[in-house]
C-alpha cells in the first residue's frame, strides 16, 4: 500500500539539523532533558514532559497529534521519584495517546486513544491496539498485539514486524512533507 503524501505548513515545524520535525503547536517542558535521535515527527498539540525526567526518542519516530509523553513515577513515602523514559527506533505513537511507560522497544505500533500504563514496558516488535489501556507495570512481550481495556494478549505478530515497522516509519517521514516543498 503506497504511502499518501500528508502535507504541512512549513511556519508550524521546526526542522532541526538532525531531520526532526517538530511542530510549534507541540510543548516540549524541558527541553534540555528531551533527546530526539533523528528524523523523529512531532506532530501539533503533543506533550513530553522532560521537565520530570530525561525522555530519550529514537530515530524515524513518529508522535501523532494530541499525544501526551511523561516519564513514569514511583510513590515513596518521602514523595514522588521520576524515572527516565526510552524509546526505540522506528516507534509510530498515533492520535490522542498517553504514554507513562518505562520504556517502549524499537519497531513498536501504538494505535489510536490509548493508555500506557506507568512503568509499562514496551519490547521490540510489539504493537498496541487501537484503545486499549494497558494497566500500571504491564510488560508486552516481542511480537505480541495487546488489546482492549484493561490490554491483554490478543494475538502473535508475525516474525518480520521490525522490517513492517521500518518501513511504514521510513516512508510516513518521506511523505510527511511541506506545502512549500510540493510538486506542482
Amino acid at each position: 500500500m503506497e504511502q499518501q503524501d500528508i502535507f504541512y505548513n512549513k511556519a508550524d515545524y521546526i526542522l532541526t539539523a538532525s531531520g526532526n520535525k517538530v511542530s510549534r503547536q507541540s510543548v516540549l517542558c524541558g527541553s534540555q532533558n528531551i533527546v530526539l535521535n533523528g528524523k523523529t515527527i512531532i506532530q501539533s498539540d503533543c506533550i513530553i514532559r522532560g521537565d520530570l525526567a530525561n525522555v530519550r526518542i529514537g530515530r524515524q519516530c513518529v508522535i501523532s497529534k494530541r499525544t501526551v509523553i511523561r516519564p513514569p513515577f514511583k510513590k515513596f513515602s518521602k514523595g514522588v521519584a521520576f524515572f527516565p523514559l526510552h524509546i526505540g527506533d522506528h516507534v509510530l505513537i498515533e492520535e490522542d495517546c498517553v504514554v507513562n511507560a518505562a520504556q517502549v522497544g524499537s519497531y513498536v505500533h501504538i494505535g489510536k486513544n490509548c493508555v500506557i500504563g506507568r512503568r509499562s514496558v514496551l519490547k521490540d516488535c510489539c504493537a498496541i491496539a487501537d484503545n486499549t489501556v494497558l494497566p500500571p507495570e504491564t510488560v508486552v512481550p516481542p511480537f505480541t498485539l495487546y488489546s482492549g481495556s484493561p490490554g491483554k494478549f490478543m494475538a502473535e505478530l508475525p516474525e518480520c514486524m521490525q522490517e513492517i515497522m521500518t518501513d511504514l516509519t521510513k516512508n510516513y517521514y518521506q511523505h510527511f512533507v511541506s506545502k512549500d516543498d510540493k510538486p506542482s
